[in-house]
């Protein structure tokens, strides 16, 4: 079995690859990051009920991957590069020949997958601290999931200024209802849920409307959005209204076990090496 560890800024997700399929997965959390990997590694293999002679290599990746420099356990260990881990990950999710790949964690990351050459095209310092540093400044709750509860009952129109608010005609390409300025339209006595669900509309757009951006300098239509946020349900219709609003040819795919795509591609990367 070959191990992908991507070591993020908060959290840390392991994968197991066996004979090319994915074979178990856990996110764990830890004080620092040297504690994060060895700490996944650990529970991992009791998770799976393994032992170290069945690991054959340890691919790490991620910001913190930086931070471990010697083998883990006695095991072979290799760094792989986040980019790169990032777009043999999305793509072997996809089973995409060519796709823009989002990796949505603290902040987001944008690359280009083709024939197997990866570009890393830019990104964008907006992502899940974001989300929670906001939600800590303006509602006192850094709790994202109880953030995302919030947001679930909030109404976006009490915060946020739409083309409709500001012109009786649609503006070029941009219909009444498209958003015309994030926290723009506070007179509506907006309440906690309301400003939870205005955070995240703007973490999303903004990330979705780079990712169109970056879709179309490379005539790519498929963006496949990866990272723990690309399984929020409410995040996920944000990025599809911005498809319905046809403002460019673009679709957004949310493939599953999108969370571990950056450790499954760290995984992959090595067993190719």
């Amino acid at each position: 079995m070959i191990l992908g560890i991507d070591i993020g800024g908060s959290t840390t997700d392991i994968v197991g690859f066996k004979d090319k399929k994915l074979a178990g997965f856990m996110t764990v959390e830890a004080s620092d990051p040297l504690t994060s990997a060895t700490g996944a590694l650990g529970s991992f293999i009791n998770q799976e009920a393994i032992g170290l002679q069945d690991i054959k290599r340890v691919a790490i990746t991620g910001v913190g991957s930086s931070y471990v420099k010697n083998d883990l356990f006695g095991l072979n260990t290799i760094k792989i590069p986040e980019f790169e881990a990032i777009g043999a990950g999305g793509a072997y999710l996809t089973d995409q020949k060519k796709v823009i790949i989002v990796s949505m964690g603290t902040g987001t990351a944008i690359v280009y997958f083709a024939d197997g050459e990866i570009t890393h095209l830019g990104g964008t310092g907006m992502g899940g601290g974001t989300l929670v540093g906001l939600g800590r400044a303006i509602l006192n709750i850094d709790d994202y999931e109880e953030i995302v509860r919030m947001a679930a009952k909030g109404k976006l129109h009490k915060v946020d200024l739409a083309v409709g608010d500001i012109s009786l005609d649609d503006i070029g390409d941009l219909h009444q209802e498209i958003t015309a300025s994030n926290f723009g339209k506070l007179s509506q006595n907006p309440q906690p849920e309301d400003y939870a669900l205005g955070i995240i509309n703007m973490v999303y757009q903004t990330i979705g409307m780079l990712a169109a951006f970056a879709a179309q300098t490379k005539s790519c239509q498929t963006i496949v959005v990866t990272g723990k946020l690309a399984e929020m349900k409410i995040g996920q219709q944000v990025l599809q209204k911005l498809k319905e609003a046809k403002l460019f040819p673009i679709d957004f795919i949310f493939p599953d076990n999108a969370q571990y795509s950056t450790a499954i591609g760290a995984a992959i990367s090595a067993e190719k090496r």
